[in-house]
């Protein structure tokens, strides 16, 4: 009985690996000419601690001169950012045929305009932080926005990833902002173009899409999806405009669905929770649910019903 078992594992084994033989595109045997996902979740947290220096402490070392070590970080993020590049050069539908002198060049070009623009990337994130402060009454401090709210977390790992998107960098900045839509459940795709003193209020369910444009000064609640109205076309709708334009000085409320590449949310408009949104809606315009109608049943089948009455703030807020 044993050997026939033996017999029939092998018989298996042999079965998959001839499998391996065909022409999948699941079926990679060399691991060592694609980026490597655990490198680059890597790199993001080093990215992290040159963001925010002194909130996130390299635990591989005792650290005595802050930016001595923050120096040496940079050098580190450098060297294992170029190869993960180099690698990335050689994936994506838009790839194209480069000798190895050409990707390195490339990487080396790429890297030293992402490096020479971190410290934008930093005012940037700085916007965000005060714009989370003064919007959630919450916030107890800096400290706790930055170590505890998902919210900042994801638009930061975001504006990194949104620099090499803009750099053409494949594979990489969604590997990076996939890896904070795990963490927070905020899912922000790396090529959406979003303004300053961008606010996420608990965030959990959040949808950013690929061709988003949103503006300054916006505000964003859970489960808000800023999404494709249909996305049946496949890859004949890549490149094109899919997913909406928010302008400047909007809030959106939890729950609300807002979808089309050419629906735009004029400035300073607030939109109701629960919302479904597939057209256009004029600046300075509040949009809303009707008032819906609570039913209560009692033990012995009477029926009492409700209106649920909105006051100014109707937007269904935590």
């Amino acid at each position: 009985m044993g050997e026939n078992r033996e017999n029939y594992i092998d018989e298996i084994v042999q079965k998959i690996l001839s499998d391996y033989d065909g022409d999948k595109n699941i079926d990679a045997f060399n691991i060592y000419n694609k980026p490597d996902k655990d490198e680059v979740r890597d790199i993001l947290f080093k990215l992290i601690r040159i963001v925010y220096p002194g909130y996130f402490k390299e635990r591989a070392y005792k650290i005595y001169n802050l930016k001595n070590s923050l120096a040496v970080t940079i050098e580190d993020i450098y060297y294992h950012l170029h190869r993960q590049i180099e690698l990335a050069l050689e994936t994506g539908k838009n790839k194209t045929a480069l000798n190895d002198e050409e990707k390195k060049n490339k990487s080396d070009e790429i890297c030293n305009v992402f490096f020479e623009r971190l410290p934008a990337i930093r005012e940037i994130i700085e916007t965000d932080l005060l714009a989370t402060f003064d919007g959630d009454p919450a916030a107890g401090s800096f400290e706790e926005i930055i170590l505890a709210y998902p919210g900042l977390m994801a638009i930061t790992v975001y504006r990194l990833a949104h620099e090499l998107y803009k750099l053409n960098v494949p594979i990489i900045p969604r590997l990076m902002t996939e890896y904070a839509h795990s963490e927070t459940g905020i899912d922000i795709h790396p090529g959406a173009t979003i303004g300053k003193y961008f606010f996420i209020d608990h965030g959990t369910g959040i949808v950013v899409g690929e061709t988003s444009i949103i503006g300054k000064n916006v505000k964003i609640y859970q489960g808000v999806t800023i999404g494709a109205l249909s996305t049946r076309g496949g890859q004949k709708l890549s490149g094109k405009k899919r997913h909406p334009t928010i302008e400047d000085n909007v809030t959106i409320y939890a729950g609300a669905s807002i979808l089309g590449g050419e629906t735009v949310i004029g400035e300073n408009s607030v939109i109701g929770g629960n919302t479904f949104i597939t057209s256009s809606v004029p600046a300075n315009t509040r949009v809303s649910m009707k008032n819906p109608e609570m039913e209560y049943r009692t033990y012995e089948n009477k029926v009492k019903k409700e209106e649920i009455t909105q006051s100014e703030e109707w937007y269904y807020i935590i």
